[in-house]
């Protein structure tokens, strides 16, 4: 496929995902602007993120921090050169602690803190990273919420919510934003976006400056908004069909 015809398909899945963000936030009585459109840019490559870029997206989602990080740098260079808007880069996949200090020096916000000993090492790698002057800001997180507990799939179960966001909320280095939540294998979407929305305002109560809360993907976005999403992640419906990359 020609770079031209790339960036055709990469416009027209844009312009459909707002069509579709824009018809259910009509249906939900809510203002378009209330919902960020996050595109999910992982296993493609840093080429598809500067056609997004050119195409006026600033923020994108990856998934693994070895390959997070790569683009990060590469898409450093393309976008100085192209005199592209800077771009902010979201970490939505587990973290393993001892990757701690590489996210911090490139995530702008984290979708997944799920644990008390992540936060700790979260926190820590702000403050390595502020002495090594490659960071000068907290880093943004989300509380990730289990409805299920699967460990698999990652998350703070909703009992052990509270103790998470108020560490956080303590910490030098890290900035309480909000939650996010992926309905579990079993639940219809609505229901689970439902009761994410509940555990949502709890956590605002408490902090009110958690006005994030990230939710819905290209096959439910639409239930999500219903429920008060305010930014869903899409990947396919804007990209295509990932390309098939074996795991490390």
């Amino acid at each position: 496929m020609s770079l031209a015809d790339r960036r055709a398909r990469l416009a027209d899945g844009l312009a459909m995902t707002r069509a579709r963000i824009d018809a259910a936030c009509r249906t939900a009585g809510r203002e378009p602007g209330e919902v960020s459109l996050l595109p999910v840019t992982k296993f493609f490559p840093a080429s598809d993120i500067a056609l997004l870029a050119e195409l006026g997206c600033t923020d994108f989602g990856e998934n693994r921090e070895q390959e997070a990080a790569g683009k990060a740098a590469e898409l450093g260079e393309i976008r100085k050169a192209a005199e592209l808007a800077e771009l902010r880069w979201h970490m939505l996949g587990h973290i393993q602690r001892n990757k701690a200090r590489s996210v911090a020096r490139w995530a702008s916000l984290v979708h997944s803190l799920d644990s008390a000993r992540l936060a700790t090492a979260l926190d820590g790698a702000v403050t390595a990273g502020r002495d090594a002057g490659v960071r000068s800001t907290p880093l943004a997180v989300l509380l990730q919420v289990s409805l299920d507990g699967d460990p698999a799939r990652g998350g703070v179960t909703v009992p052990d919510l509270p103790a998470l966001a108020d560490q956080v909320e303590d910490s030098d280095g890290l900035e309480l934003r909000g939650v996010m939540g992926v309905p579990p294998r079993d639940w219809e979407p609505a229901a689970a976006f439902e009761r994410l929305a509940a555990v949502w305002a709890d956590v605002r109560q408490r902090h009110p400056g958690a006005t994030v809360f990230s939710a819905g993907m290209s096959g439910d976005l639409e239930a999500a908004i219903e429920f008060g999403s305010t930014c869903v992640r899409v990947g396919t419906a804007i990209l295509g069909t990932r390309p098939v990359i074996s795991q490390p």
